[in-house]
């Protein structure tokens, strides 16, 4: 599935569990406001958005090594295509459903001047400003949440230890036991 497949299904999907803008409760405008926050969707991000024109991506020029890098990873295995991060993904939704100027604008672009991989490429070239400090605040929070997570599934290392060592002291001790107990009896012989 490539990155506009999973874009225009995840509108659908957002569209249709929705509910009209008017019956939203405070508290899930509220959410909304803070997965906005998460994801760098800011009002001046917005404004620079509708700056956008159809010639601000035709005329974007790519330098020749990502133009290679873009063109091998058409063909990457069963369609799926690994352009986006999870978190560009999200964020690609999030500013879709927020600036319809933009969303105008991609379908005016995709697929007849630019493949959706290079729009999005170009998006976040153009964006980075506003925000690479998210995407490097999610990458941070996803690094200490596998982190917390690995932390959990590792039993307590040090309880084995003891419980190592002490099994290892009991047998030690119970050979050097056997072992005087052959030599008394080696002696008594003698």
């Amino acid at each position: 599935m490539d990155v506009y497949s999973w874009v225009r299904r995840s509108l659908s999907r957002s569209k249709r569990s929705s509910l009209p803008a008017g019956e939203k409760s405070k508290e899930c405008r509220k959410n909304d406001g803070e997965e906005h926050q998460l994801y760098g969707v800011t009002e001046a991000l917005i404004e620079f958005i509708k700056s956008f024109s159809v010639e601000t991506f035709r005329n974007f020029s790519f330098p020749d090594e990502e133009i290679a890098a873009s063109d091998d990873s058409e063909g990457t295995s069963g369609n799926v295509r690994q352009d986006l991060s999870d978190w560009q993904q999200h964020h690609a939704l999030l500013v879709l459903s927020k600036v319809k100027e933009l969303a105008q604008l991609r379908f005016k672009l995709c697929p007849r001047y630019l493949k959706e991989q290079q729009f999005w490429t170009i998006y976040f070239v153009l964006v980075k400003s506003y925000v690479a400090e998210y995407e490097l605040q999610a990458v941070r929070l996803a690094r200490l949440k596998q982190m917390s997570m690995e932390n959990e599934s590792i039993p307590d290392v040090s309880t084995c230890e003891v419980e190592m060592l002490e099994t290892k002291q009991k047998t030690h001790a119970a050979h050097e036991i056997s072992l005087e107990d052959s030599d008394c009896h080696d002696n008594i012989k003698n």
